[in-house]
């Protein structure tokens, strides 16, 4: 049966990429992914232009597939320097080798039929990377979230595919998920999906909360005594299209940016609020 995504999978991506929490252990190594992702923007950016696939989903597969080595074909590996030989052989078809990064990776999205028509919302971002990986998790062992996508969260403990077909309930994989550099690429404000434009603040008020409101914590740049009052906030505030916190216990400037942009006020004790003319103005991450 073809795996379509309906509401019940369009939900479930919903609620895991929600509650996606990044193992502590881990945060280091999701954090370098993600510079070099970034520091190669703009390489991402021209696929981006010729197929109007988002850079984000381009250097996360650009990650998975092949380490982020920019001398491969994208569709499998294989050297720049000819057309590729294993399956998909021949591509692209268009042109002559030595082929550019640039010019394989789009021939790779269009092979798989992506391009700005496709469905980019969270949800149908996270599709089409479980769906560029293949839906042998899904479909054989619906016990184990594919770690393509969330290995080094919460969600995945082990197992995994050690090789084509061939299984191992005791293997944990060592790679980032997709999912997972996803998640802290919207915390940082770095991505945007179609369904959830990044938050735009509408000023209502620069009253300052009451300071017995509760589950609220005071504006604070480390943990304090609040921490757990702090995580309550964030994963609440994570519930709003277009807010993307991590949930680390601190209620600095962007988690108090959040709460204005859902309630109009900022934190009590946020030194900004009553310093800004009403206005709209973007998150900084």
């Amino acid at each position: 049966m073809a795996i379509t995504l309906n509401a019940g999978l369009r939900r479930e991506y919903e609620q895991l990429f929600e509650n996606c929490r990044i193992r502590p252990e881990r945060m280091a190594e999701v954090e370098r992914t993600i510079d070099k992702l970034v520091q190669h923007r703009s390489r991402y950016d021209t696929v981006t232009a010729r197929r109007g696939v988002p850079w984000s989903f381009v250097a996360l597969v650009h990650n998975m597939e092949s380490g982020g080595n920019f001398s491969c074909h994208l569709h499998n590996g294989d050297p720049l320097t000819a057309r590729t030989v294993q399956v998909p052989a021949g591509r692209p078809k268009q042109g002559s080798p030595p082929f550019t990064w640039e010019e394989s990776a789009a021939d790779a999205m269009a092979l798989k039929q992506l391009g700005e028509r496709t469905d980019w919302s969270l949800a149908g971002t996270l599709f089409q990377l479980e769906r560029y990986n293949g839906w042998g998790y899904r479909r054989h062992h619906p016990e184990v979230l594919s770690p393509y996508l969330w290995s080094f969260s919460e969600h995945y403990t082990r197992g995994k595919y050690v090789a084509d077909g061939r299984w191992s309930d005791t293997a944990v994989s060592r790679q980032c998920g997709a999912a997972v550099v996803l998640r802290r690429l919207a915390e940082k404000g770095l991505v945007d999906f179609t369904d959830r434009p990044r938050v735009t603040l509408y000023a209502a008020t620069d009253a300052e909360p009451a300071e017995s409101e509760p589950l609220v914590p005071r504006h604070a740049t480390r943990r304090t005594a609040d921490a757990e009052r702090a995580e309550n906030l964030q994963r609440w505030l994570n519930t709003f299209p277009g807010i993307f916190l991590k949930v680390d216990g601190i209620p600095g400037d962007n988690t108090s940016g959040a709460y204005r942009a859902a309630t109009g006020h900022y934190l009590p004790g946020d030194p900004r609020a009553g310093q800004e003319p009403p206005c709209t103005q973007a998150i900084s991450s």
